[in-house]
């Protein structure tokens, strides 16, 4: 655990560096509030971790981490005004704390210091870009057609969640310079780990309680928004090993790439695995 909490706190201390030069004071207050907030940073996790896989330094894929923890804190912030959500992570959501104009500028300000991040690599732009079109296109389809089967839930939780999990994948590979074949690759691998993310939180939301979760449970339900378990008529463990069979084809895919038989790789395995057993 000290291996991956060193690469944890890379992040987070260059995360609060970011933070810090942000003005002015009020938008500074803003977006730590919302990115300093806790979170399980496994996005920019991911990022270093693909790096390091591939034969890079960890520090030459913090910014990138950095800025994809960024981009999916931002999305939070919108997330919560569509749902009225007033709590993340345990304490008062972005608009709930400064109401609703403030988040959406919150927002702003995290995919402008995001941005800014990837703009000195043109591949490191065009994959978050093409990860914000697909989560764009996914939200937006959601509030105007929700799924009604299995494929159609599927399409959306790549779309919303698998989407940014690919990015950050991809910005690790590019950080350490890799071919297309294995960002294509472990592209792949993320993605599916992010949909069995999204089948497992939509378990979590029908069985846990909100304290265990950090945030309300039942929100699916409640907004009358299909989740999984609802949209397929599964039950709990069906749904579960649903989300094993992505974790599955994840590994699969990051079994095709030359990757360091490292404690990186290890940890990258270790993470398909946690997605679709974690308790909140």
């Amino acid at each position: 655990m000290e291996y991956l909490e060193r690469r944890r706190d890379l992040v987070e201390d260059r995360l609060e560096a970011v933070l810090d030069g942000v003005e002015p004071e009020t938008l500074s207050e803003e977006v730590g509030h919302v990115a300093l907030a806790g979170g399980k940073r496994v996005r920019p996790t991911v990022t270093v971790l693909i790096c390091e896989a591939l034969g890079g330094d960890p520090e030459d894929a913090v910014d990138f981490a950095v800025g994809i923890e960024l981009v999916h804190n931002a999305s939070l912030v919108i997330d919560d005004i569509i749902d009225e959500s007033d709590v993340r992570r345990g304490t008062p959501s972005a608009w709930a704390a400064f109401g609703h104009g403030p988040a959406i500028i919150a927002s702003d300000g995290l995919l402008g210091e995001a941005f800014a991040l990837f703009s000195a690599d043109e591949r490191a732009m065009q994959a978050v870009a093409e990860s914000m079109v697909e989560l764009g296109e996914g939200e937006a389809t959601e509030l105007v057609a929700e799924p009604t089967d299995e494929d159609e839930y599927m399409e959306l939780a790549r779309r919303k969640t698998g989407a940014l999990f690919r990015a950050a994948a991809e910005l690790g590979a590019i950080a350490a310079g890799a071919d297309p074949h294995a960002v294509e690759a472990v592209g792949e691998y993320a993605e599916r780990v992010g949909v069995a993310f999204q089948m497992r939180d939509d378990v979590l939301d029908a069985t846990a309680d909100a304290e265990k979760l950090g945030k309300p449970a039942g929100q699916d339900a409640e907004m009358d928004r299909p989740s999984f378990v609802e949209v397929t008529d599964l039950t709990p463990d069906e749904a579960n090993e649903r989300a094993r069979a992505e974790s599955d084809a994840a590994l699969e895919a990051l079994s095709t790439v030359d990757a360091a038989d490292s404690q990186a790789t290890e940890y990258l395995r270790d993470l398909a695995e946690f997605v679709v057993v974690r308790e909140r």
